[in-house]
C-alpha cells in the first residue's frame, strides 16, 4: 500500500491534477486504517473510508465511488496491475466528451499485457465474457479489468443502484450503464498481472456466474428502475 500511495502521488504531482485519493479498508485486521492515516500527513490527498465489516470487492467499489468528490472517479486496483499512468489513456477518452466511462481492456490490443495470467485463468475469462454478453446483454470484451473512469454526476445512479458485492460487480455497473443510457467506452491500456491477486479460480468463479443471473434476475424484477437519461 504504500508503494501504491507513493506512485499516486508523483503521478498526481507530475501531471499536476487535483485529485483526492480515497482508499477503502474493507474491514480488515491488518492496520491498513493506521497506516493510511500516518500516510497522510504526508499525501495530503488521501482519505480513508472504511466498511465496518468484510463486505466484498463490490460493496468497496460502490462505497469508495459514492465517497467522492471529482468531476471524475476512477477506481483501480490496490496493486495497481494496470499502472496509474495508463489513467492518461481514461481521461482522454472521457475529455473528448463523447461518453461518460472509460474502461481499461486487457483484450483490445492484448500485445500490452506485460505479464499474463495462467492459461487457464485467460480461458475462464474468456467463457466469462460470453456468459456476460449471453445472460445480461453486455458487448465489451474485457469486463473485469480493475481500471474503470466514469463521469461522477451521471455516473451515480450506476452506484447507487449497484446490488452485487463480490467480484462479480463488475458487469452488473456496465449493465446499468447501459440501461441509464450512458455511453462508455473501451480503451486498451498496459497490464501486469500480480501473482499475489487473491481471486480464488473456482470459487470466485462459480459467484462470478451466478452473480450474472442475479444481475438478470434484479432487471425483471424492476430492481434497477430507470427514473432519467443522463445528458452529455
Amino acid at each position: 500500500m504504500p508503494k501504491t500511495l507513493e506512485r499516486i502521488h508523483a503521478y498526481l504531482t507530475a501531471r499536476r491534477l487535483r485529485a483526492e485519493v480515497i482508499v477503502v479498508d474493507d474491514g480488515s485486521a491488518d492496520g491498513t486504517a493506521t497506516l493510511v492515516e500516518r500516510v497522510r500527513q504526508e499525501y495530503p490527498e488521501v482519505r480513508l473510508a472504511s466498511n465496518s465489516r468484510n463486505r466484498g470487492k463490490g460493496f468497496s467499489v460502490r462505497h469508495g465511488m459514492l465517497e467522492a468528490r471529482g468531476e471524475i472517479a476512477l477506481f483501480t486496483d490496490a496493486d495497481l496491475s494496470a499502472p496509474i499512468e495508463e489513467v492518461d489513456q481514461l481521461f482522454a477518452a472521457l475529455r473528448e466528451g463523447k461518453c461518460d466511462g472509460a474502461i481499461g481492456s486487457r483484450a483490445v490490443d492484448r500485445s500490452l499485457i506485460m505479464v499474463h495470467q495462467s492459461r487457464f485463468r485467460e480461458f475462464i475469462g474468456i467463457v466469462f465474457n460470453h456468459a456476460v454478453r449471453w445472460i445480461i446483454g453486455v458487448r465489451f470484451v474485457d469486463t473485469q479489468c480493475g481500471f474503470k473512469a466514469f463521469r461522477r454526476e451521471p455516473a451515480r445512479i450506476i452506484f447507487e443502484q449497484q446490488r452485487i458485492e463480490g467480484f462479480g460487480f463488475d458487469p452488473e455497473i456496465l449493465f446499468l450503464a447501459q440501461r441509464h443510457g450512458l455511453a462508455v467506452v473501451e480503451v486498451p491500456v498496459h497490464w501486469v498481472n500480480d501473482p499475489a491477486s487473491k481471486i480464488h479460480v473456482f470459487s470466485d468463479s462459480i459467484s462470478m456466474f451466478v452473480a450474472l443471473v442475479a444481475v438478470r434476475w434484479n432487471a425483471l424484477r424492476g430492481r434497477y428502475p430507470v427514473t432519467a437519461v443522463s445528458e452529455r
